[in-house]
C-alpha cells in the first residue's frame, strides 16, 4: 500500500481492506515497516488499523518506529537508531504470509520515500516480496499529476499496479474532484477500486466495516461500484441537462 503523499488516508485504506479480510474469515496480518513521529508506547498507523478493523494486536506489526516526523531515512538518522533493512523486512513479510491468508504492508509517505541512505525505498520492498501495490489517491486538485508520477514510477520497476482508491472522498466534492475521476481511471488504465468517504477513520469497528465494505470493490470483498460512483459524481458537459 502506497499514497501519492503523506496525509492522502492510506491508513484508513489499510484498515478497510484489513476489515474486509476479517470479515471473509481470512487470517490477516498488518505491517508498518517504518512508523515515524511516534515516541515510546504512543499511537501509531497499526494501532489505529487495529481500533478501527477489529485486528488483535498479535497480528499487528510494526518492524521500526522513530520520533521525528519525517520520512524514515532522515528520521533515522537524526535519532541515531538503525535504518530499517529492506531485505530484512522482506523476510520478515515472506514468513508471514506463510502464516497468514493476507499481509498489508502500508509505506511511509510515497512509493519513493527513502527506508536508508542507501535509497531503499517501498518499490524496493514491494519487489523483493513480489507484491501488487494499491495506490492511495487525493480526490482534488494537483492529485492527476502525483497520481501520474507514482504510476509511472511503479510501471518503471515493473511493479504490478493492484488498483486506485480515493483515500477521502469529500462530503460536498468540488468540481476538481468530480472531474477527476475519469482522469484517474484513464491514468491507472482501469476503473476505480474504491473510494473511502472523509471522516471514515472516526467510526466505530462496526460502522467503519460497513463503510469499507461499500468504498472498497469486489477485488477486496467490498461492493463499490466504479461506474455508479462516476454517474452519480461526474460533471456533465456545459449545456448538456
Amino acid at each position: 500500500m502506497t499514497g501519492t503523499d503523506t496525509e492522502v488516508g492510506k491508513t484508513i485504506v489499510v484498515a478497510a481492506l484489513a476489515s474486509l479480510g476479517r470479515g471473509r474469515q481470512s487470517s490477516v496480518a498488518v505491517v508498518k515497516a517504518a512508523q515515524t513521529g511516534v515516541v515510546g508506547s504512543d499511537i501509531g498507523d497499526v494501532q489505529i488499523v487495529g481500533a478501527l478493523a477489529g485486528v488483535p494486536p498479535a497480528d499487528l506489526y510494526e518492524f521500526a518506529r522513530y520520533p521525528d516526523p519525517l520520512a524514515p531515512a532522515a528520521a533515522a538518522r537524526l535519532s541515531g537508531l538503525p535504518a530499517v533493512d529492506v531485505a530484512a523486512a522482506a523476510a520478515r513479510i515472506t514468513m508471514l504470509a506463510e502464516a497468514y491468508r493476507l499481509v498489508i504492508v502500508e509505506g511511509a509517505g510515497g512509493l519513493l520515500v527513502r527506508f536508508d541512505d542507501e535509497g531503499a525505498t517501498l518499490a524496493d520492498l514491494a519487489h523483493h516480496v513480489r507484491a501488487p501495490v494499491l495506490v492511495v489517491a487525493r480526490a482534488g486538485l494537483g492529485t492527476l499529476n502525483a497520481t501520474a508520477l507514482t504510476l509511472e514510477a511503479l510501471a518503471h520497476r515493473g511493479l504490478e499496479l493492484s488498483g486506485v482508491v480515493i483515500g477521502s472522498w469529500p462530503a460536498e466534492p468540488d468540481l476538481a474532484a468530480r472531474a477527476n475521476i475519469r482522469d484517474l481511471e484513464t491514468l491507472a488504465a482501469r476503473p476505480l477500486a474504491g473510494a473511502l468517504p472523509e471522516g471514515a477513520g472516526r467510526l466505530a469497528t462496526d460502522a467503519f466495516h460497513a463503510v469499507a465494505s461499500a468504498g472498497l470493490g469486489p477485488a477486496y470483498g467490498g461492493s463499490f461500484d466504479a461506474a455508479d460512483f462516476r454517474s452519480r459524481h461526474e460533471p456533465t458537459r456545459k449545456g448538456h441537462q
